[in-house]
């Protein structure tokens, strides 16, 4: 009995001692998370979390790079052959457009994930100069004389687009109509002196060139531009915004035939963990994880937000509608 007692130990242990060597014997992988401008400080936490707790469930190394720029260019160098295992990127459609052009990853890829594959929300606040000189308190006093906008190009930025539909359906319930919201963005649009091509650059262009008097801000990083620039710059959270979902994917053909999809799709549902939650929380992102909703609910207030959904009936058609080649973006800006 003891002799067999000893066999099953010394079996057991000989199973464990073979998956340990297994699990150390794998080669470290690297990954590429192709993002949009303003999370280049969330990937840079959430990138070292996700690394140490790999590598103590599985024992293997795994570098994470990161690629940053405005959404809509990030989704055509993905396109275009950039080499990105994952994309996290600032709206559903410059992931569909992955799926459009090319197949690179799954038609229904929203349906992998929990909240449509969004793992974390923003919305679009107004950032102004320390003490408000303009008295900016709302959409409407963009549009007034004398005012200077700072916001990206929404051609290539999808931060630029929730800032244009939150204009937009601010306007639309004011004023009464599509046609009257319209006229709304080409007088904002007059007020803007240069489009970036990206979040990032409307914010530099904002706080260290110190052109604007407002800029239209992703909420997270107004937050980073007042610990970054506290004493020259304020928040001011307009009546209404827009819930902006930045969704996630991997990307199926390029980890498919790299090998990475087991740790590619890790990575993107540890954003979804308590860790993950937190570090979106820390960053000023809404976390959707009700615990952490509560735990960040000081510097995340709760505002009146609408959906692209209700608003525009999802972003294919707002896509269609105000970004494609003549849709009311065009018409305005060739107007301005």
């Amino acid at each position: 009995m003891i002799k067999r007692r000893a066999i099953f130990k010394l079996a057991a242990s000989t199973i464990l001692a073979a998956s340990a060597f297994s699990a150390a014997a794998q080669p470290a992988v690297t990954l590429l998370n192709v993002s949009y401008d303003p999370t280049r400080e969330l990937y840079v936490e959430f990138n070292a979390a996700f690394t140490k707790y790999w590598k103590a469930k599985t024992g293997q190394d795994v570098s994470i790079k990161q690629s940053h720029g405005g959404s809509g260019k990030q989704a055509r160098s993905v396109i275009d052959g950039l080499d990105a295992d994952v994309v996290t990127l600032a709206l559903a459609g410059d992931v569909d457009a992955l799926n459009k052009n090319g197949g690179w990853l799954i038609s229904d890829w929203q349906k992998r994930l929990p909240h449509n594959a969004a793992p974390y929300t923003s919305t679009i606040v107004l950032v102004v100069r320390q003490g408000n000189p303009k008295g900016i308190k709302d959409w409407d006093d963009l549009i007034k004389p004398g005012v200077s906008v700072i916001t990206p190009n929404p051609k290539t930025s999808g931060g630029a687009r929730w800032n244009y539909l939150a204009a937009w359906e601010f306007a639309k319930r004011k004023l009464g109509s599509e046609a009257k919201a319209k006229d709304f963005i080409q007088a904002l649009y007059k007020n803007v002196p240069v489009l970036d091509t990206g979040a990032r650059g409307s914010s530099i262009t904002f706080a260290q060139r110190n052109q604007g008097d407002v800029f239209i801000s992703w909420e997270n990083e107004a937050h980073l531009l007042e610990k970054e620039f506290g004493s020259k710059v304020d928040i001011v959270y307009p009546s209404i915004s827009i819930l902006a979902e930045p969704p996630v994917s991997v990307v199926d053909k390029n980890v498919d035939r790299k090998g990475t999809r087991a740790v590619a799709t890790a990575y993107l549902e540890y954003l979804y963990s308590d860790e993950g939650q937190d570090i979106a929380g820390k960053n000023f992102y809404r976390p959707i994880s009700e615990k952490y909703q509560a735990k960040y609910v000081k510097q995340l207030p709760k505002i009146n937000l609408f959906t692209i959904e209700q608003a525009f009936g999802g972003w294919s058609k707002a896509d269609k509608d105000h970004f494609a080649d003549g849709g009311s973006f065009d018409q305005i800006y060739l107007k301005k």
